[in-house]
């Protein structure tokens, strides 16, 4: 393990007070782990949460300003934050509109998740959960609730923040997040691992021609593991899986994104992408929002996670309003 750090127990929160003073003019951090929306004591809105373990960033951290998330509940690396601190995030994002909360589909969050919203049910905050869970390697459809979170937050927390900044209830904001989480899907392919920053732990192992489809955000096998194959011959393979799962047919209007995850290069995301842009035009499907680029990273992980959605009208106005985060921008 080559990393530049210091003790390895300070890592998160060196990481932190590093984010802080880089974004000091879009967020504060709060507690030692909550990054703060530095315009959340204005909102006169609905508001939006979410939490994560640290070692993925820019997520969920980097999203955090206007437009998107309102607070970020970091955790340790690659661990779920308390329900204690998430609860103190809620109650302080709730501005008299209520607070949407959203949560990866990972053991500790959804434990976390859990116990917090019974407390804040205590304490009469209004808030409504999403969970994201819109891997398509961890089980079917019909199973949602046994498929892990991965990049597909992120759009999530960007339409859901568009919809409460127009000023919509908090049943709005709800449906229409909810309703673009339904028609998510997500698919990752990885050819080397990454070490745990902390530990040093080597979190999957490649042989020299090998890549895993399906592999997990922490190196969870995913079924695919098969001899490395073209940047084009991978793109098909993911998105003829994308497209059966999501159903998607002739003249539909799809988002699309490539996630790296660390160690991938813009190079290759680009030839990827090049080859998804013209696969999905002979198939007489639109792409109406993309984005190239890292959004949640492991570590040092090669690799990319392909992220599609089903677009209509409504979700794509709300992808292209205005926002300004630390690390997305319109």
């Amino acid at each position: 393990m080559k990393k530049f750090i210091n003790n390895p127990n300070d890592v998160t929160d060196e990481l932190l007070e590093g984010f802080a003073c880089a974004n000091a003019d879009m967020i504060t951090l709060s507690d030692k782990r909550l990054v703060v929306s530095n315009n959340l004591d204005t909102a006169d809105r609905v508001t939006v949460v979410s939490i994560g373990g640290s070692g993925h960033e820019p997520a969920p951290i980097g999203f955090v300003g206007d437009g998107m998330l309102d607070i970020s509940v970091a955790g340790d690396i690659f661990a779920a934050p308390g329900p204690e601190l998430t609860v103190k995030a809620l109650e302080r994002a709730d501005r008299g509109k209520g607070v949407l909360f959203v949560v990866l589909n990972h053991e500790g969050d959804l434990a976390t998740g859990k116990r917090s919203l019974a407390e804040c049910e205590k304490r009469g905050i209004r808030v409504r959960e999403i969970i994201t869970q819109e891997d398509i390697s961890c089980a079917p459809r019909s199973r949602g609730q046994d498929r892990r979170g991965l990049a597909g937050c992120i759009p999530l927390y960007k339409i859901a923040g568009a919809a409460a900044a127009e000023g919509k209830t908090l049943d709005e904001v709800a449906a229409i997040g909810q309703r673009f989480a339904d028609q998510m899907a997500t698919l990752a392919v990885g050819v080397n691992g990454a070490t745990h920053p902390v530990t040093g732990v080597l979190l999957a192992e490649f042989g020299d021609d090998d890549m895993e489809i399906g592999m997990g955000q922490h190196g969870e096998e995913g079924g695919g593991r098969q001899k490395l194959k073209s940047a084009d011959d991978t793109a098909v393979i993911m998105l003829d899986a994308l497209l059966r799962d999501l159903h998607i047919s002739e003249g539909e209007d799809v988002m699309l994104i490539l996630d790296g995850m660390g160690a991938t290069t813009l190079m290759e995301l680009f030839i990827v992408y090049r080859k998804c842009a013209s696969y999905l035009s002979e198939k007489n499907i639109r792409i109406t929002a993309n984005h190239i680029g890292n959004l949640l990273t492991v570590q040092e992980t090669a690799g990319f996670q392909m992220f599609l959605a089903r677009m209509d009208d409504e979700l794509t106005r709300l992808w292209n309003a205005p926002c300004s985060t630390p690390y997305f921008k319109k």
